[in-house]
């Protein structure tokens, strides 16, 4: 992720929290009332309120919630859009974007939806729902990314937009990291990737998991896939094992961090595995040096690696053979036996 965005997420919680907590005194929230329509409580008194424009703003924003409330959403629509770009700066324009966004919603306009709830996000970090924003646009994000299909004007289907889904989930990220949203977030990016079938894109964003909420109670779980990612990256034993190793460090993790986890068993058996192929790689390393190569002495280092991998396994027991094998050439013994365990015959020289 580049760093212009971390920067920003983390400047926005800073001022979330410096206005939600510092300086409560500040804050106004707006309240409706059916009877007498929007008023804001608490708070230093706000002078645009009894002005011509205020009482206009007012006025557009009590009209808006009473159609919202009759059903009427394009009427409302029309008067909370009036509201935040004709008084951007007003108490109601915050409130006039937020219940845009939730209407947006409704209608399945996704990408409007989100974007007007980013507005209240970026233009007015101190609204006292920050939390209702947030979570309004993770649930955006995640009916995107599990392929709801918006409706263009509200009434014509569209195509699925998972991808877009995954943008929202980032910038979810982005705005809030500190917040209960970003580790799950991150878990459903990595999620989105994996049915995607990108493999890196779902690596990166467990391994972010992983390190940046290391505390949160998705982490064993993004261990578990993380490793899983790892492994199903090699094709084959004759294949780079750096994948392999990495499994086998998150397998290990898991097991070390979180050993009354109920998925354990799992991890166990995924570490087992990935070290069977590690093994399985050595010995095909020191196959090719000891029948291809008569170079016994490389051959013996994969073959001892083979076995200190995995010392149980059957394929250590064929190491250990083959180890036997070459030992016995390597002190003159040149049977039958060597060669038909796989070795190299010793040469012969023919004199005509």
């Amino acid at each position: 992720m580049p760093l212009a965005p971390r920067r920003l997420g983390f400047a926005l919680s800073l001022l979330l929290l410096w206005t939600l907590g510092v300086a409560p005194s500040m804050r106004a929230d707006l309240v409706w009332d059916t009877r007498t329509g929007w008023r804001v409580e608490g708070g230093a008194p706000v002078p645009f309120l009894d002005t011509p424009a205020g009482h206009t703003a007012k006025s557009l924003m009590d009209n808006a919630r009473r159609a919202e409330d009759a059903g009427r959403a394009g009427t409302a629509l029309s008067g909370y859009k009036r509201v935040f770009k004709k008084y951007p700066t007003s108490p109601f324009a915050a409130e006039a974007l937020y219940r845009s966004g939730r209407l947006y919603e409704n209608r399945r306009q996704y990408t409007k939806a989100f974007r007007n709830l980013q507005r209240v996000i970026v233009e007015h970090p101190a609204y006292p729902a920050f939390t209702e924003v947030l979570g309004s646009e993770y649930r955006i994000a995640d009916k995107l990314v599990q392929g709801a299909r918006p409706l263009y004007w509200g009434l014509i289907p569209g195509f699925k937009q998972r991808d877009k889904g995954l943008e929202f989930l980032e910038q979810i990220v982005t705005n809030a990291p500190y917040s209960e949203y970003a580790a799950i977030s991150l878990m459903n990016v990595a999620a989105g990737y994996t049915r995607s079938g990108d493999r890196d894109g779902a690596i990166d964003a467990l391994d972010r998991m992983i390190n940046n909420y290391p505390d949160s109670f998705l982490t064993p779980d993004a261990y578990l896939k993380l490793a899983a990612a790892q492994a199903s990256i090699t094709q084959g034993p004759a294949y780079d094992q750096a994948s392999t190793q990495l499994a086998l460090t998150y397998f290990q993790d898991y097991t070390i961090l979180y050993p009354g986890e109920a998925d354990v068993t799992i991890a166990n058996k995924g570490f087992d595995s990935a070290r069977a192929l590690l093994a399985e790689s050595k010995m095909t390393m020191g196959d090719f040096y000891y029948k291809k190569r008569s170079n016994y002495k490389a051959a013996k280092v994969f073959y001892n690696e083979a076995i200190t991998t995995y010392p149980d396994s059957p394929t250590a027991e064929r190491a250990r053979r083959y180890l036997a094998a070459i030992e016995k050439i390597e002190s003159g013994e040149d049977t039958a036996e060597g060669a038909a365990r796989g070795g190299p015959r010793a040469k012969r020289f023919w004199i005509f």
